[in-house]
């Protein structure tokens, strides 16, 4: 048993303090005490990637295999503690003048952190499940933080029907795969699904491949994504569009690679199809979008579709290529919801793509490090997001999906332009109402130090490209 709780260490010490913190809070300051907080719970996160990262070795297991403690869930888990921490700590400055900052905040997204840690560390359904919900939960209370605000409010309600409709389709898949693996373990049903599954437990895999597209806002399962995106608060959009998407991705990874491994192509024809619908469907509907949080939410379904496209190809090139595009992206749009954050006139926020006209004349600084985020998302080389393009587009000919890694190039030219868009209206735009910029130095820290990392990491990704491929080979073996 010790060594058990050993293992999940790390997710005890961050579940321990959220319990600490909000007893402590809730008796004493409350809504005072939500910065201080905030900045211990995103210095908590940051500890806590620096121990995973640098202390985990080999591969454990806990809990009779229910819990493993691998390479690639270490991965994972810095990259969704990292990104965790910078949205908080960007974000508390809007949220503190907008009085929408409360103690929960904090609390809420350290049991969500916990809950996604579970989930690039499950080794059984139950596990998968359990570490979903309390990311999920958590998530629909965010989305709705803002209690006077009906968009806000609309944005938590469509987010927890939905997310509820994506749970019962994963709990179907779920039982179907108990009913025909006769184990909730992914080494068991790897066992049972080797070389020849039943049809019962491939309809069990289409089920659960469903639920699980819903949480990286895969076409058809990518309804909320606009709205939630639009009506939550700024900063919680920024966490939505970061960290729990790595870890819905790398979850679905560890199910069809530990559990359905030994039938790659019954589930690779699946993932290739969301990947294609995902990836066009993202670039043609933000082309008509005006506000720049639902154009960033159809940019996010493109995003997943070409992550969804490494993992088609069904091997360990493929995960590789998937956990550096997800780390690039996940990069991206700090620095980009960094600047959205900063967007306000007469002290109210603004999302409008055309207040950004003429925005370079007034702050030069600001638009250069905007426009090189938008080249490096629409893959322009030669800047970091193209080589993430790079890798999904070649593990996806290099598997045999030729076809697949044609559509993305075509998807992605289209895309450009909805980026390109925004470069236009801040440098060619028509004169209008001058925005404002929120004098944030986290903000503008931020976005800088991310507009510098596409450019500088093109040399040798700080040593990403390596610990993606450690990840991946300990996942496909």
């Amino acid at each position: 048993m010790q060594a058990d709780l050993n293992v999940i260490l790390p997710e005890i010490v961050i579940s321990v303090y959220a319990i600490a913190a909000l007893l402590f809070t809730a008796y004493t300051g409350r809504d005072r005490m939500a910065g201080m907080l905030l900045w211990l719970t995103a210095a908590l996160f940051t500890v806590m990637a620096l121990w995973i990262g640098t202390t985990g070795q080999g591969t454990r297991t806990a809990f009779d295999g229910m819990f493993n403690d691998d390479a690639f869930a270490r991965f994972a888990k810095v990259t969704i503690l990292l990104s965790a921490a910078a949205v908080m700590v960007m974000g508390q400055e809007y949220m503190m003048r907008r009085k929408i900052l409360r103690f929960e905040y904090p609390v809420l997204i350290a049991l969500a952190a916990v809950g996604m840690m579970l989930m690039v560390s499950a080794g059984d359904l139950m596990a998968l499940y359990m570490g979903l919900e309390l990311q999920s939960l958590a998530l629909y209370v965010v989305a709705a933080l803002r209690r006077d605000s009906a968009k806000s409010t609309e944005a938590g309600l469509k987010y927890f029907v939905l997310g509820a409709l994506s749970s019962g389709l994963l709990l179907y898949g779920a039982s179907l795969t108990y009913g025909y693996a006769g184990t909730t373990l992914f080494s068991g049903i790897i066992a049972a699904a080797d070389g020849q599954a039943p049809v019962g437990l491939l309809i069990g895999l289409v089920f659960v491949l469903a639920g699980l597209a819903f949480k990286v806002s895969a076409v058809p399962f990518h309804m909320w994504t606009p709205d939630v995106y639009e009506g939550s608060p700024t900063p919680i959009t920024a966490f939505f569009a970061t960290a729990p998407k790595v870890a819905a991705m790398a979850l679905l990874a560890r199910v069809v690679h530990d559990a359905f491994g030994g039938v790659v192509g019954d589930w690779q024809q699946v993932i290739a199809v969301l990947s294609l619908l995902s990836m066009f469907l993202g670039a043609i509907a933000a082309i008509g979008q005006t506000d720049i949080k639902r154009l960033m939410a159809y940019s996010s379904i493109a995003h997943m579709g070409y992550a969804l496209m490494g993992l088609a190809a069904g091997n360990a090139f493929g995960v590789q290529a998937m956990l550096i595009y997800m780390a690039i992206y996940v990069t991206m749009n700090i620095g980009t919801f960094a600047f959205i954050l900063s967007m306000e006139r007469d002290g109210q926020p603004i999302t409008e793509i055309e207040s950004l006209n003429m925005y370079s004349r007034a702050h030069p600084g600001r638009a250069l490090a905007m426009m090189i985020l938008l080249f490096s998302l629409a893959g322009v080389p030669p800047l970091l997001g193209f080589f993430g393009k790079l890798y999904v587009l070649r593990a996806a000919y290099d598997g045999g999906l030729a076809w697949l890694a044609v559509a993305g190039v075509v998807a992605s030219v289209i895309g450009a332009f909805y980026y390109l868009r925004i470069v236009y209206y801040m440098y060619f735009g028509e004169e209008r109402e001058p925005l404002e910029t929120a004098r944030s130095p986290v903000q503008w820290g931020f976005l800088m130090v991310s507009a510098a990392l596409m450019v500088v990491g093109i040399i040798n990704m700080f040593g990403v490209e390596t610990l993606a491929q450690a990840a991946a080979a300990t996942l496909v073996n």
